[in-house]
């Protein structure tokens, strides 16, 4: 099993580490680690450059968490397509286990957990910015929306709900953070993803500890929609 585990952990890693709110940013002849909160994060660009920047960023940002957790799950879903081409076995492993063995049925969602796992630790301590990066709320939910769809729906919607009536994206992430792993056991999800939401939703709120000590002390800002025309970029 480690080897998957290995190579699954080494590729959402570098995938995460992809600075996508940095390169944005630069396109637009920024510095984000110089502006507003200095994360590159989608909050903060759509805060520093505009609703545009930041939702690209946002996409960005998830698509590599997607991949993360995907990839291993396309594998094996190609060579159970494969399998069942050439061999005729349903259960889809036959010819992959035998040429490859690397990926087996029983490492495909441990290999998919590590991805997701190392892609947020990569988009949160990117080795291409010295280490420095988001909270990985974005990449989480990619990587969620592959492994558990109906929670990660459930979060999103925790998440609206607790931005549009306060308007603290801060608090609106911690809460969603909270109900992906409770979300996950109310609808008995495999062990695996439960621990993963966990560890993931666990990450996510410490990441925003210095937010939970402004939330506490009533100096957190709000998200405030700019007025029409260029965007700050005022530290």
């Amino acid at each position: 099993m480690l080897i998957p585990l290995v190579i699954a952990a080494f590729v959402g890693y570098f995938l995460g580490a992809i600075p996508f709110g940095y390169l944005v940013a630069r396109a637009y002849g920024i510095n984000i680690f110089e502006h507003g909160s200095k994360s590159p994060g989608a909050t903060n660009v759509k805060r520093v450059l505009g609703k545009k920047a930041g939702n690209t960023v946002f996409v960005l940002d998830a698509v590599k968490g997607a991949l993360g957790a995907g990839w291993p799950l396309l594998l094996a879903q190609w060579a159970a397509h494969r399998s069942v081409a050439t061999t005729g076995n349903a259960a889809g492993w036959t010819v992959f286990t035998a040429n490859v063995k690397v990926l087996t049925p029983d490492t495909v969602i441990p290999a998919a957990v590590a991805g997701l796992i190392f892609a947020v630790l990569g988009h949160s301590f990117s080795c291409f910015t010295r280490f420095k990066g988001g909270k990985g709320v974005a990449t989480s939910a990619g990587g969620f929306i592959v492994l558990m769809p109906v929670v990660t729906l459930i979060a999103l919607g925790v998440w609206l709900v607790a931005f549009y009536a306060l308007r603290y994206v801060s608090l609106a992430s911690i809460l969603a953070a909270v109900a992906i792993p409770a979300g996950a056991m109310a609808l008995h999800q495999p062990r695996p993803l439960v621990v993963l939401a966990v560890l993931i939703g666990g990450f996510v709120i410490f990441l925003h500890r210095a937010n939970i000590g402004r939330l506490l002390k009533g100096t957190e800002n709000k998200f405030v929609k700019k007025a029409a025309g260029a965007p700050s970029v005022t530290p």
